[in-house]
């Protein structure tokens, strides 16, 4: 594959990374797009390898109400709003609980802590994490959707921007049983300085590759129960279609 020819960047270099005047854009792609991307971008990036490994698996559990409150937020545009998750980094064997909130700025922030392993239930300690931060009734959380992909990381080389790439993203609904295989496309997200230039962004247009949102959440909800109102998302999936009969 592309990336094997570029240079490398490590976890720890990665830490020292620090983007303060952060703008974050998602993009959607395909798999073929994808390749012409990484050949145009091999001289301005590196690639994050951890123990030998450039492709890392990732593994994530959503929580929602039986009344679907977190997804119905998304749907309905409503700031602030939150997700509660777990994300286990399979190649590492590491776990998080964490709490997402989008605050009506539109900005994301993130609080986490440290799991032995994947449940399905809160014990008393991810309880003590839930309890001052969660917006819903704990107790009436459970699980509604996993997810699985595999992600490359690039990083620029003057160290203003990270770009992650996700790639063969499946997921399974608890509520239904109902599985789905999005693994013909891509979900570009890229982390920058807003003061900075950005090489991806040019290699981006002329690919012709545009900004898209993109909740793996709720793009996963949605597309395993077409019960759910999805008014929302409608553009994003007629946008989808068009991208494969490209």
């Amino acid at each position: 594959m592309e990336i094997d020819k570029y240079d490398t960047i490590t976890l720890e270099e990665m830490n020292d990374i620090r983007l303060m005047n952060r703008i974050d854009t998602k993009f959607v792609t395909t798999v073929p797009i994808l390749h012409r991307l990484l050949a145009l971008a091999a001289d301005d990036y590196r690639v994050q390898e951890t123990a030998g490994k450039r492709i890392l698996d990732y593994y994530t559990l959503y929580f929602d109400t039986p009344a679907h409150s977190m997804y119905i937020a998304h749907q309905n545009g409503k700031k602030p709003r939150q997700k509660i998750r777990i994300r286990r980094y399979v190649d590492s064997d590491i776990c998080f609980l964490e709490v997402k909130n989008k605050n009506a700025k539109g900005r994301t922030k993130k609080k986490r802590i440290q799991l032995s392993d994947v449940s399905h239930s809160f014990n008393p300690e991810s309880r003590d994490f839930l309890t001052p931060r969660c917006k819903y009734d704990i107790n009436s959380l459970r699980p509604q959707i996993e997810n699985s992909f595999s992600r490359i990381t690039l990083v620029n080389r003057q160290l203003t921007e990270r770009i992650t790439i996700d790639t063969n993203l499946k997921f399974h609904n608890f509520e239904n049983d109902v599985s789905l295989d999005l693994s013909q496309f891509v979900i570009i997200e890229l982390k920058r300085d807003g003061n900075k230039p950005s090489p991806i962004s040019k290699f981006l247009r002329q690919l012709r590759v545009q900004p898209s949102r993109f909740s793996k959440y709720c793009v996963g909800c949605a597309k395993t129960d077409t019960s759910l109102k999805q008014n929302r998302f409608k553009p994003l999936f007629s946008y989808l279609t068009k991208l494969l009969s490209k």
